[in-house]
């Protein structure tokens, strides 16, 4: 049975529990980071600490601990469990409220430790299908808790056999997935979204500083008009790592799961495997 950091303690997943007067369970308001090890060492560990600090700041919530307390705790999490390979995901809790509504500076954090949910390899290998969804995420620099909007969207998803279902705002331009980071490849051209309406992913930004002696780079919107125009496609995030996409809606891509997409991969792969931190 995996062991949980809560608050202050170390618990069995079976003991593990927060205040059902916790503001995070009465008013949705929280936070949290997601994240996974390779060769036993979780990845970008930091990276993932301080955009976990950032998603609290800028709702407003205090870090119950320092940057570098948590990561000490994050680490002495994972030597009490057991796993190979495993995932990370961090949470803070709004906490107890006497209104039950404003936080009153008393934050939960609680670390999780799991072992990792492999996707089928035919994701990888063949490519996945996504769909388009006319959605805007609420604070999307935050990775907050409230993912209701996320859920209905991958309900959809699974309903028309796609993986993921991609955000398009008001104006037509692609964000992000409910849970990836989104690249499109015209030529030899990689590009994804700016990050300014969007969630700066981990993995996104290790696949740039990869892609950079490879292709070349554009940061710039992309209308859902041009989904025709798009040779290969992308998704990227900690738990889907680089998965090609050979259908959007109902649009094949050109080239499917083509020659840029596996070299980025392959690059990925190759970073990954002798990762040390």
């Amino acid at each position: 049975m995996d062991t949980y950091y809560i608050n202050g303690e170390f618990v069995e997943e079976s003991n593990a529990s927060v205040s059902v007067k916790d503001i995070t369970v009465l008013r949705g308001y929280g936070v949290f980071d997601f994240l996974r090890s390779y060769n036993g060492v979780p990845f970008q560990l930091m990276d993932h600490i301080l955009r976990l600090e950032n998603s609290a700041h800028l709702i407003g919530l205090n870090l119950p601990h320092s940057i570098d307390e948590i990561y000490k705790l994050v680490m002495e999490t994972i030597e009490r469990n057991n796993h190979k390979e495993f995932n990370v995901r961090l949470v803070v809790t709004g906490g107890l409220s006497p209104s039950n509504y404003i936080p009153d500076d008393n934050a939960n954090l609680i670390i999780m430790v799991t072992a990792i949910n492999e996707i089928a390899a035919s994701c990888y290998s063949d490519g996945v299908k996504v769909i388009t969804t006319h959605t805007e995420r609420f604070m999307p620099g935050s990775k907050s808790i409230n993912y209701i909007p996320a859920i209905l969207a991958m309900r959809e998803a699974r309903e028309r056999n796609a993986l993921e279902a991609i955000y398009v705002d008001r104006n037509g331009y692609i964000q992000e997935g409910t849970t990836s980071n989104f690249f499109a490849i015209f030529g030899n051209t990689l590009v994804t979204p700016p990050t300014d309406r969007l969630l700066p992913g981990v993995t996104r930004q290790t696949v740039l500083e990869l892609a950079k002696d490879h292709f070349e780079i554009e940061i710039r919107n992309i209308h859902k008009d041009e989904v025709s125009l798009m040779n290969e496609a992308l998704i990227t995030a900690s738990n889907k790592e680089i998965i090609p996409v050979h259908t959007i809606d109902a649009i094949q891509l050109t080239a499917g799961v083509g020659n840029h997409a596996k070299k980025l991969m392959n690059l990925f792969r190759e970073h990954t495997l002798g990762y040390q931190g």
